[in-house]
Parts: structure tokens; sequence; C-alpha cells
């Protein structure tokens, strides 16, 4: 027998694998309420924890294969990785377990002839559980290798990143993105606060302040999507930078705003419900129109006022005959903030790929701005922590579009520092000229990073 929860990290990874999908949409999609909440919990430590940790255990494997791991079949490589970081991570489940069960998932994929290297391969990581992990790397392995092989990052992503923020903050970069992210939820009124703590402790959730946001809560022991305040729309799951972002922008009452690469959805959440008044005006605006349509539901959910939503491709002029007083673009981007939660992008990542979305940023971004009212603010955003997809495409902007500049710091901090919780401190979210910045290894988010930039006035 196999138990639920392996079956789905199983399927879960296989899918990841050979479609190249994202572990937490199809985890969300196949823990559906009928899965026992400790299955959920052990399907979700272990397809995520193999995805953090591939690089580990496959330095691992290869000890014990005659073979390259690339070599073996992939149901084969799954069933392998798995029962490796069983072992060597989760210290509760009995060896015993760990081994047979990824030897019954090489025969459910009907890849019998592998159950003698499975259960052989395992046996021997399991004996050597006892041994530190920097005891089992060979000592004259260069420092850089070392790190790959012991953090579980590809060698040159952590090269730019010690090149970049230097050893030390890229350790605890590393770090961060090898734990297990902190789940965090919006409020999305201030005064149902005590009642949405009751209800989220009542259902056995633990639940504590928010870490940079006063309207943010983090919630572990649970899922606050099977809640009630959930189901009706008060509160959303979404990661405190990332609910952090559309504070920037300062909307008012009234604002015309345009979220440009809307979905799905989360931050155009917080832009409507700032600038709803009969005035007001929101377009929410996406290239996938199935995207568009995923929003529309969560805002009904939300009983959100009037959003207009729109499909149309941000790489070209856009076709709006009015401008906005409020733009948020919120750009594709290689997503090297978010390896916590998506950690099969280090995997996915090549380096030659940052550059090609600079040139998207930079497309969407001078198309955006060109529709800016004199006087308006733009808020450009990313997940990414490297300087192409950030820095250089607002140097880039710049050049390109008269008129606009960077917004000065201390009007910046004064729209932040409103919502910050008393232990944030706003000098370790701003840098030296007014850019917005978190990183995983310091504020226990997602890595974000955001620029506010202004049209002058006529």
């Amino acid at each position: 027998m196999i138990s639920p929860a392996r079956k789905i990290a199983f399927d879960v990874l296989r899918l990841v694998e050979e479609e190249d999908a994202y572990a937490s949409d199809v985890l969300h999609a196949q823990l559906a309420s009928h899965v026992k909440t400790e299955d959920a919990a052990l399907a979700t430590e272990l397809a995520m924890g193999v995805l953090r940790w591939r690089g580990f255990l496959d330095f691992l494997l290869q000890r014990s294969l005659k073979q390259s791991i690339a070599r073996l079949d992939l149901p084969v490589t799954l069933a392998l990785r798995m029962g490796a970081y069983q072992l060597r991570f989760l210290h509760r489940i009995p060896a015993r377990a760990a081994v047979n069960e990824s030897v019954e998932l090489v025969k459910r994929s009907r890849k019998s002839s592998a159950t003698t290297l499975v259960n052989a391969v395992l046996r021997r990581i399991s004996s050597e559980t006892p041994i530190p992990a920097d005891q089992l790397v060979p000592a004259n392995l260069p420092e850089l290798e070392r790190l790959s092989v012991l953090q579980s990052h590809p060698k040159w992503m952590i090269e730019r990143w010690i090149a970049k923020f230097g050893m030390e903050t890229t350790v605890a970069l590393l770090q961060g993105n090898n734990a297990a992210p902190r789940l965090s939820v919006a409020i999305h009124k201030a005064e149902e606060r005590a009642e949405i703590l009751s209800e989220l402790t009542t259902a056995g959730m633990s639940v504590e302040d928010g870490a940079l946001l006063n309207t943010a809560i983090t919630v572990s022991r649970g899922s606050p999507a099977r809640t009630e305040a959930f189901r009706t729309g008060k509160i959303s799951i979404q990661d405190e930078a990332s609910q952090a972002i559309p504070l920037l922008l300062d909307v008012h009452a009234g604002d015309r705003v345009l979220d440009l690469c809307a979905a799905p959805g989360g931050k155009t959440t917080q832009l409507a419900r700032r600038a709803a008044t009969s005035e007001g005006c929101i377009v929410a605006a996406d290239l996938h129109g199935h995207r568009l349509r995923a929003m529309r539901a969560q805002f009904e959910r939300l009983k959100l006022p009037d959003v207009r939503l729109v499909q149309l491709d941000a790489m070209r002029p856009l076709p709006f005959a009015q401008n906005f007083d409020r733009i948020l673009v919120d750009a594709p981007c290689s997503g090297t903030g978010t390896l916590a939660r998506h950690p099969e992008i280090r995997w996915r990542l090549r380096p030659e790929q940052l550059r090609e979305f600079h040139q998207l940023q930079v497309e969407i971004l001078c198309n955006a701005a060109a529709h800016l009212a004199p006087g308006g603010a733009l808020v450009y955003s990313t997940c990414s922590l490297e300087s192409e997809e950030n820095e250089e495409v607002i140097d880039e902007a710049l050049r390109r579009v008269s008129g606009l500049r960077l917004a000065a710091k201390p009007e910046i901090g004064r729209a932040l520092q409103q919502h910050l919780t008393s232990n944030a401190q706003l000098s370790a979210l701003l840098d030296s000229v007014g850019q917005f910045r978190t990183m995983p290894g310091r504020q226990r988010t997602d890595g974000f990073f955001a620029a506010v930039m202004v049209r002058e006035q006529e």
C-alpha cells in the first residue's frame, strides 16, 4: 500500500517535470476538501521539499549509482528523490516506510525492474543519515560548488548573488529559499480583524501579527482557504511583500487606476477597494483570457466594486483613449524572489533568460507610461532579485520616456509608513533612492522589487 500523501506528492512532481507545471498550482488542484488535513500537509512537505533540495538529493543519490541519475527513467528518479528526502529530512517517518513506499511507487509506475536498485540505494542513504551533510561533500570541492550542493541551488545563480549581495546575505538568501514560506493573509476590513482572528483560532489555526503590514496576519497549522472568512471574501491569501506593492501607489477614492499585468488579481483587489467611488475607475488587464475569468470569479467572492477586465498584449501600444492617475505594472519576471514558494524555478531558469525578460519588461513599462496622466504615479514591480529585471529596466525606461522621473524617497516613505507594523523598519524596505526591496533571508517574505515613478505636470 502507498499512502495517499505519497501518491499525491509523486503525481505532483511528475507533472512538474513532464509538463513544466508549478507545484503550488498542482497541489491546489489535488488537495481538494476530501483530502485529510494530515495527508495534505505531508503531500505538500514531500513535493516542495524534494523540489527545494533536488540538487542535494541528487548528489546523495549519485554517490550510490553506477550511471548518471539523468539517465534513469523519470518515475525511478522521483521515487529515489522522495525516499532520500524522507530519510534525510523527515526524521519522524520510519526509514522502513520511506524505503518500502518508494519501491511501491516504482512498481505503481510499471518500472518493477528498478525495485532492486531503489531499495539498495535508499538503504545506503538510510545508513548515512547520522553523518552531517557537510561531511559527505568532498573537502577539496571548490567553495562555490560546495555551497551549490549543500544549499541546493544552481552554481550560476549563487555566483551572481555573491557578486551582487556578498557572501553573508547570499547564504541567508539560500537558507530562506530552502525554508517553507510563511502563510500570510490579508484582512480586507480592519474593523473585522478581531472577528476573523477568532474564527481562525477556533478552527485550530495558530495566528500571529504580520511582520510588515498592520493589515496582514501569519497563519500556521491549517488552511485559511477552508474557512468562512475566506469564502465570504473577508480575507485573501497573499505574501506580505506582495500586499505592500499596491500601497506604494497611494491610490485615493475616485482615481482612474490601471493594473496592467493583473492576474492573478491579488494586487487588483487592494487597488479596487481604495479607488472605489462612482467617479473612480479601475481597469485590470492581462494577456490571458482564462486568467481574467479566474479573476472575475475571485472578485465575485470578494464582493468587489466594478472592475473592468480587458484582455490585451501589453507588449503592444495600449488601446486606451484615456490616461490614468495610477498605474501598476507588476511585470512578468523570472521569479527568483519566490524560490521558497516556487522551488522548481531554480532548476528551470537559464541565465540568458534574464536578458529576454528585460526586453519584455522595458516594452511593457514604456507602453504603460504612455498612458500616465500628468501628476500621476506608476509603480513597476517584480518578484525578481536580478538587476536586469529591476534597476536596469527602470534606467532604460527613464531614458526612453520623457517627463518621467523617480518619485522622491520621503513621499514614498509617507505612503508606506502608515501601513507598517510597529516592528517594521522603513529603512530596511527602501534603498537610498526610495526603491522598495524585500529579501527572503531578511524579512521572511518573497523577494520583491518596486520603483515609483511620476509624470511631471505639464
